[in-house]
Parts: C-alpha cells; structure tokens; sequence
C-alpha cells in the first residue's frame, strides 16, 4: 500500500485528491494537512508521497520542502501548482522535488503518477515543463555548459537518461531496455555524475534543454507512420 500526504491550503483541494487516490488500488491517503501542520503531520504519519502545494499562505510549500528534506528518510514529493510556468517550481526541483503537477490533472492519471513517483520516478507535466523551461532565463540556450555536459554520456546512458525524464523507475527502465535494476542504477549514478547533477529530476531537465525528448518524441512519431 502507497501512503500519501496531500498538503494544500483549501480544504476542498485536500478531500478531492484523497477522494480520487483512496478509490484507486494499492494507495491510501493516510493524512490531510495545511501548511502549516505539515511537517509534523508527515514527521508523525512517515508516508511514501506528499502532494504538496507550492503556494499557501501560512507556511508555504517550499519552507515545507525543505523541513521534508531534513528527515533521516524523506519521502518522495511533487509539488502541486495551478500554474504552467509557476515561478517557484524550478527553485523546488533543485531543492529535492520529484517533480509536479497541475491541480486540474486528470483523476485517471493522478494515481499512476502517485505510482510512478513512489518507484522513485520523476513526474513533470511535458507542456509544464516545456513553458517552465522557455520562461527560465537561458533555458532555451543549447549549448549551455550545463548541456554540454550531455556529450559525456555513452549511447546507452543517453537512452537510459530520456527514459528517466520520462518518469520511469528502474525496475521499469529495466524491463523497457532488458537489463538488470543494478545495471540501470550504475547508469543513473553515472550519468548524475557527468552531469554533475544531485537527482534525477535536474537530469530531466537537462535532457530537455538538450532537445533529447523532443527527439524522441519525433522518432516514436516516425516509427508509427
């Protein structure tokens, strides 16, 4: 069973995530909080996700991020916002997010991504994080260092790498390319190091600054005609 922490400022927004996650398979809402309780709430009730809003107003979700981080084992947490280009989201992916989500996702696919992000997979909506990319200053740049640095990978770590921005966990990256989940967690330790990036959500990034899910996106397209 998957326990999830829904944190948001409006009632309403709480008891409808937890209406829709308690009526899917294998999650269970095991708590509610506002700000300003939600540390201790999930100090108390140690889930394996938080849904958690960036802005509200008492204490808001990047103060309770890092109060999240600070725990001996954190749990995985996407940052819930209204917004496509949210100012903040970028500063709470560096800061440990797995990733985020609109509030107006869609019910059918709100548990599969509590599903994805408890397998230590990444979350991100691709028109989100494109708008967040394009209003981020020098995110539309190429060649950056930073992107750069995607030249240091071998062809096997590149796939591996769209594979992670594409939300799946090892086991899955595994099963998808045929090989063991130690062999694929070599490739992600290794390609966070010549990325010299800390998670798996900075490599997403990088890896669409980089044009490589876009690529991507272009060759399923090709295969399918």
């Amino acid at each position: 069973m998957i326990r999830v922490v829904v944190v948001d400022d409006e009632a309403l927004v709480r008891s409808g995530f937890q209406m829709i996650l308690n009526a899917s398979d294998g999650i269970e809402v095991v708590a509610t909080a506002d700000g300003a309780h939600a540390a201790d709430v999930i100090r108390r009730e140690r889930p394996d996700v938080v849904l958690l809003d960036i802005r509200m107003p008492d204490v808001d979700g990047l103060t309770v991020l890092r109060q999240i981080q600070e725990l001996p084992d954190p749990p995985h947490v996407a940052m819930l916002t209204t917004f496509d280009t949210d100012e903040y989201i970028l500063t709470a992916l560096r800061s440990g997010a797995a990733g985020f989500l609109l509030k107006d996702t869609e019910p059918e696919q709100l548990a599969q991504l509590v599903r994805t992000l408890a397998a230590g997979g990444v979350v991100m909506s691709p028109k989100a994080s494109r708008a967040l990319l394009r209003s981020h200053p020098g995110a539309g740049a190429p060649q950056d260092a930073d992107v750069a640095r995607i030249g240091l990978l071998s062809d096997r770590e590149r796939t591996v790498l769209v594979l992670v921005a594409e939300g799946l966990s090892n086991a899955d990256i595994g099963t998808r390319i045929h090989l063991s989940t130690g062999t694929v967690k070599d490739h992600v330790s290794s390609i966070l190091t010549k990325l010299r990036v800390t998670s798996r959500v900075q490599a997403a990034l990088l890896a669409e600054r980089a044009g490589l899910l876009t690529r991507n996106d272009d060759a399923a397209r090709g295969n399918g005609r």
